[in-house]
Parts: structure tokens; C-alpha cells; sequence
């Protein structure tokens, strides 16, 4: 490992500094966009270490439709590798690069190792517990907002333009791309964002946050 990464890594991650020698030897994978890493009901090959890039964890359903349930940076912790780890069982979601990724991939046996070290394990313990937060709000969100005000929250905090696809919102919304798009296009004749190839301009994003936080009602039909 060149010896820049290292410290990358260790920054990221200061609970692994007492494991730096085992670190050094490991292989650094450099990962292209849209790769799966992992897929459901495969035996995780190792807890995932971020050194640049981002990891999205999505969950299938037998329908064909998707929901992201989080998504990995430099730092943060994979919680369905963990689980998997913890418990010697199976992956529960499928986790792919949502841009190019370079990182690296602490062995099990080294993982267990690692957790005899008390600030690793804290580390660890405690995005963990972050982790599950974020599911119960998402868990939350999905059970009891609606789809609209979903995706108007959704579209917020990118910048003046998102640059994504109908059907990339529809994943992360664990929906359909048809969903997504009429929505969409209720929102553009609202005046609230403009649409184009892969690419939404938001024009009113305080209209988009108040309808997000279900404090307006559009002047056109109502979204739903």
C-alpha cells in the first residue's frame, strides 16, 4: 500500500491506527462506477473500507424494484457487511459503487481480530448504532410519507441542478420510474424545477421545501 493511502485510511479511521501493520499488507482495490461489490445471500468477503468514492446498499425485492437503504463514504461503516460478520450469516442487501471507489477489504478473520481492540470495537458499535437510526427513520419515511413529498425532499441539498435519471429517483425511492417521472412533471408545471435529459434544475427550492415538510398544497392538480 503506498504509504499516502495509508494515512488516507488512517485519518478516516483512527480507530484502526493499532492495526496499521495489518492494513499495509492488504491490496487496494480501485473500483469503477455502477460495479456490484456484493450481492444478497453471498457470504461477505470482508468489512469494506473506504479510502475515496461512495458505496450505495440497496435492498431487492422479487418485483424487480429496489430501495437504497444507505450510502458508504470515506469513514462511515457498512452496516449489512458488519451484520453479516457480526453473525457469520449471509448478505441481507446488494451494495454497488455509485462512483469510481477505492478501498479496501478487511478479511473476516482480521475483522474479529480487530474488535479485541476496545476503540475499533467502540467505532464500531457506534455507527452501528447510527446506522440503525438512519434504517428506523427511513423505515419511518417509507411507511408513512408520501411518495411526493418524498421526492421534493429528495431533490433538495444537490445544488441548483441534480444530475440524475427518473429511474436512479425511483431506486432511492424504492418505486417505479413512472412514479417518479409523473411526479416530476407535476412539479414542473408547478414552476417548482425544470426538466431535461438526466439532468432536473430546481427553480423554487423553498416551494420544494415547504412540500416537502407538507406545509403547502400545489396550485395544480394535487400530487399524490
Amino acid at each position: 500500500m503506498q504509504p499516502a493511502t495509508l494515512h488516507t485510511l488512517l485519518t478516516a479511521y483512527p480507530a484502526l491506527r493499532p492495526l496499521a501493520s495489518t492494513l499495509d499488507k492488504l491490496p487496494t482495490h480501485h473500483i469503477p462506477s455502477h460495479t456490484v461489490l456484493f450481492r444478497e445471500q453471498d457470504d461477505c468477503p470482508g468489512f469494506p473500507l473506504i479510502v475515496a468514492g461512495e458505496v450505495r446498499v440497496v435492498r431487492g425485492s422479487s418485483h424487480g424494484r429496489e430501495l437504497e437503504l444507505y450510502r458508504v463514504h470515506t469513514g462511515d461503516l457498512c452496516l449489512v457487511s458488519a451484520a453479516s460478520l457480526f453473525s457469520a450469516q449471509p448478505l441481507s442487501a446488494r451494495g454497488l459503487t455509485a462512483q469510481d471507489t477505492e478501498l479496501l477489504l478487511l478479511p473476516p478473520h482480521a475483522f474479529r481480530q480487530a474488535l479485541a481492540h476496545e476503540p475499533f470495537r467502540d467505532f464500531v458499535l457506534g455507527l452501528f448504532a447510527e446506522r440503525m437510526a438512519d434504517l428506523t427513520a427511513l423505515i419511518e419515511s417509507v411507511a408513512f410519507q408520501r411518495l411526493d413529498r418524498r421526492l421534493a425532499s429528495a431533490l433538495l441539498g444537490h445544488g441548483p441542478q441534480v444530475q440524475t435519471t427518473h429511474q436512479a429517483l425511483a431506486d432511492e425511492l424504492g418505486t417505479v420510474r413512472e412514479m417518479v417521472t409523473r411526479l416530476l412533471h407535476r412539479f414542473e408545471r408547478e414552476g417548482w424545477v425544470r426538466l431535461s435529459r438526466e439532468c432536473i434544475t430546481i427553480q423554487d427550492s423553498a416551494a420544494l421545501r415547504a412540500w416537502a415538510a407538507g406545509d403547502v398544497e400545489p396550485t395544480h392538480n394535487r400530487v399524490t
